[in-house]
């Protein structure tokens, strides 16, 4: 009987395990299965881009893995039950379970409402893209307003500060907002923060800081203060979450339901389960979790399927890097912010600014593209045959 691995979520970490793992591991002993509820490929770094507007590229899924031997299932993922080892799964046909020997969860994150009373019910955010195509449409409809409207940006993250500045620069008709718990562009370096702060004011962007939201309604946000900010669109970048079907399953988890990983990705409870990219809590090499990111994705997504393919053929498994270097964060279309961090996760003291640091970023997000639309970067002629049985030894010996 082959290997059944199970990948849930074909985002830019499940994509890149799946088709690193169907490279290097023989179809003759092993079988791999994408489970993921969209039928195309979400570029979620662009998802700002989606919502002020402009065209994004979304590969189709079943194109992306066409000739790769992996399987894809188009379902949502309603379920894990690692002690019966299956997945449950809801779709039109009406859904069923899929069985494994190795689980890789790569389900990502969601909007995180924070427990703010209004926030599910009125505000619009960019963690997906159906809510970004949401908040594109009602843009649209403002646009067609001969006074325009007013777009309250609520979070001063990367995310809330890109979705600001793309909104801004896109749709120069409308007013933009962005609120700032605390200082704008707290964790950059000072030179950072002035390019910033230049940013807001050419794009014309209000920046409201020290402010903190207690409740959002249909046209307007109340704040801890007392003041209420009108608004037209509101929407809510002010952090993301996991779902709790790992939670669920009885894997160990953490207080925000990422599941708990050793060095090489592994569960910490459940030995045959995997977690990469924001579903994983992983300890950086500088002894700091890893942060939501993109280049998280990455670097998790090397060490899941380094440990995966030299557990399944008996070989030693090496430690990838596990490290997080900085920020690349856009201010529209031509200016942008590359902050490099040390290993406290502080920024350094330099920074690029400008179109150099927007040529970048563009350049990382095309990178990551391509990769993901081409997994298993064409088939080699030799692939790895499996051991008789997984080798535990190894395993304890390079965790």
């Amino acid at each position: 009987m082959k290997h059944r691995i199970v990948v849930l979520g074909a985002g830019y970490a499940g994509s890149y395990v799946a088709g690193t793992l169907a490279r290097r591991l023989s179809p003759a002993d092993t079988e791999i299965t994408v489970i993921n509820a969209e039928a195309d490929f979400v570029q979620r770094l662009r998802l700002h881009q989606l919502a002020a507007g402009q065209e994004i590229e979304a590969p189709q899924l079943a194109d992306v893995f066409a000739g790769t031997g992996i399987e894809l299932r188009l379902a949502r993922v309603t379920a894990v039950a690692p002690q019966r080892q299956v997945v449950a799964v809801a779709d039109a046909d009406g859904g069923g379970e899929f069985g494994y020997d190795t689980l890789v969860h790569a389900l990502g994150s969601h909007g995180d409402d924070c427990g703010v009373p209004g926030v599910a019910e009125h505000a619009f955010d960019v963690a997906a893209r159906p809510s970004a195509l949401r908040l594109r449409e009602r843009l649209d409809s403002l646009g067609r307003r001969d006074e325009g409207g007013s777009v309250l940006i609520v979070g001063d993250g990367l995310t809330g500060i890109e979705t600001a500045t793309e909104i801004a620069e896109s749709r120069p008709g409308l007013s933009v907002t962005l609120v700032a718990r605390g200082e704008l562009g707290a964790r950059l370096s000072a030179g950072a923060r002035g390019h910033l702060r230049q940013a807001c004011d050419r794009l014309g962007i209000t920046v409201l800081e020290h402010t903190e939201v207690e409740a959002v309604e249909a046209a307007r946000v109340l704040c801890a203060d007392g003041t209420a900010l009108t608004s037209d669109v509101t929407v809510w970048t002010a952090g993301f979450a996991v779902d709790s079907i790992a939670a669920a399953g009885g894997l160990e988890v953490t207080e925000d339901g990422r599941i708990v990983v050793d060095r090489i990705m592994r569960s910490v409870s459940h030995p045959n389960v995997y977690a990469v990219g924001d579903s994983a809590y992983a300890i950086g090499d500088n002894g700091r979790p890893l942060p939501m990111s993109c280049a998280s994705a990455g670097y998790t997504g090397m060490q899941a399927t380094a440990a995966i393919v030299g557990r399944l053929t008996g070989r030693r498994i090496p430690n990838t890097k596990l490290e997080y270097l900085g920020n690349h964060i856009s201010l529209g279309r031509r200016d942008g912010i590359l902050q490099m961090v040390d290993d406290e996760g502080q920024a350094k003291p330099k920074h690029v600014g400008g179109r150099k640091a927007a040529r970048i970023k563009s350049g990382i997000l095309k990178m990551s593209l391509w990769t993901t639309s081409h997994p298993t970067f064409g088939l080699p002629k030799r692939k790895r045959r499996l051991a008789v049985a997984p080798d535990a030894s190894v395993e304890k010996a390079f965790a």
